[in-house]
């Protein structure tokens, strides 16, 4: 087989590209920008394009497939090309889907957690050494690559992303892969781009659970009242099944799962993340994994990269990196922090980012999100606003958005910085929040020089 990736160098897609050369699959691609890691791990595969640019004899009638990315628009010349030739074009998840409709699918959305959760599946199956393949928005410990796809697996597990699928599919990701098995953890409007209001965003949902196949099954949560609404409404020949939040009991800063007589201790912690077991053992029991097996794994569970993922400690400091951007993504890390722990002072800071993010109609829904912050930061960079073509917003904008007097904000990075470095953090916690770097920082790095003994 023969394919070739139009916008390779993305995320998703050079390890779509990794996974179908480890497949044996004879494998070529372009962009006109690739970062790291991206680049080494391309170059590792010896499938990294010799030039960045866009070269439309790259496209011939002998492929058997065009991959075309997000990143690629709508006039790039290896795509016009590739019509001309009525060679045939799939975006990234109708390809998916193509490799595994002969698969059990699993399939998790939502708002929030749809990452977390992918990977809590993932990581069970294989502490049990189940055979699956997967795509997943994030590199998880134990995982080479964020896709495989695979002849033998006779189940595929997917994050099932709402976002558009190509420039010339304007579909919903999560609408083309048809699960058998599906889970949504909730609904909290985000991307406003392309889903200008709350109902065009639920409507999303909505579609997803019709395209669930029929005799499928959807589990969701059951307390999130706009979803329960959206499942309520829904007239497809599933089943549904509704979870909560896991029981469980804390002692000092560790988090217990409560089963029967036993209490499993975990590694990570936060009422998203109780939730989010609740929903991944749905899951896996559907999948034969008995209770007894998943509870042996999941106490093993670190997490997904970015995501409550500690950059550095010590014995009084726990210095945090979180992906948090969205309204309810942001108020659940904070709170999840804090709640922890409760003895320990809480730095907050979040970088506004995303177009959402820096609209100035959607700021008003960060109202109240950082209070449990002892200290609130939000940080954003003007340059990335002109770059968005956005209307510029101001710092007291955003303080009186997120209804918090005492917020700080920082447009510059090196003020930003400054502040930070002025923090006694004996006995506090630390946490950056962002889809971004804010402007550059390395955050690890940066971390470890916080808490180091000779600063």
């Amino acid at each position: 087989m023969k394919v070739h990736f139009i916008a390779i160098g993305g995320s998703a897609m050079h390890n779509l590209a990794i996974s179908l050369h480890n497949k044996g699959y004879e494998v070529t691609g372009s962009d006109d920008e690739i970062f790291e890691p991206s680049r080494t791990r391309l170059e590792k595969c010896a499938i990294l394009p010799e030039k960045l640019g866009w070269y439309p004899e790259k496209i011939s009638s002998d492929l058997n497939a065009i991959i075309l990315g997000m990143h690629a628009r709508g006039d790039n010349p290896e795509l016009i090309r590739a019509k001309e030739l009525k060679l045939k074009i799939s975006s990234y998840p109708e390809y998916l889907y193509e490799q595994t409709k002969d698969k059990i699918r699993v399939v998790i959305g939502g708002s929030h957690g749809k990452t977390t959760i992918t990977s809590m599946i993932m990581h069970v199956l294989k502490y049990h050494n189940r055979l699956f393949d997967y795509m997943v928005g994030a590199q998880i410990e134990g995982f080479d690559t964020m896709v495989s796809l695979t002849e033998e697996a006779p189940i595929a597990v997917f994050e099932g992303d709402e976002y558009l699928s190509s420039t010339l599919d304007q579909r919903p990701k999560f609408h083309l892969y048809r699960p058998n098995i599906a889970l949504i953890s909730g609904i909290a409007w985000d991307h406003i781009n392309v889903f200008p209001t709350f109902e065009n965003y639920c409507e999303q949902f909505s579609i997803f659970i019709d395209k669930i196949e029929e005799d499928g099954i959807l589990f969701y949560y059951k307390n999130d009242l706009d979803l329960k609404k959206v499942v309520d409404n829904s007239g497809a020949a599933i089943t549904k099944i509704g979870y909560e939040i896991h029981p469980h009991t804390q002692q000092g800063d560790k988090t217990f799962l409560l089963h029967g007589e036993k209490n499993i201790p975990l590694t990570i912690f936060g009422d998203h993340n109780l939730q989010n077991i609740s929903g991944a053992k749905l899951v896996c029991n559907k999948l034969n994994i008995t209770d007894d097996e998943f509870y042996k794994a999941i106490s093993h569970f670190k997490g997904a990269s970015k995501r409550l993922e500690i950059l550095a400690e010590n014995q009084s400091t726990i210095i945090f990196r979180d992906f948090a951007h969205s309204p309810s993504k942001l108020k659940a890390t904070v709170n999840a922090v804090k709640n922890q722990f409760s003895h320990k002072k809480l730095i907050g800071i979040m970088e506004l980012h995303t177009f959402s993010s820096l609209n100035a109609n959607f700021l008003k829904e960060y109202s109240g999100t950082m209070d449990l912050a002892d200290v609130a930061i939000v940080y954003y960079n003007p340059e990335v606003i002109v770059h968005k073509k956005l209307e510029p917003i101001s710092k007291e904008q955003v303080r009186q958005s997120f209804s918090n007097l005492n917020l700080m904000v920082f447009c510059d990075q090196k003020e930003l910085i400054t502040k930070i470095e002025e923090f006694n953090l004996s006995n506090c916690n630390l946490l950056f929040m962002s889809s971004g770097n804010f402007s550059g920082i390395e955050l690890k790095e940066f971390a470890a020089n916080l808490i180091s003994p000779d600063r």
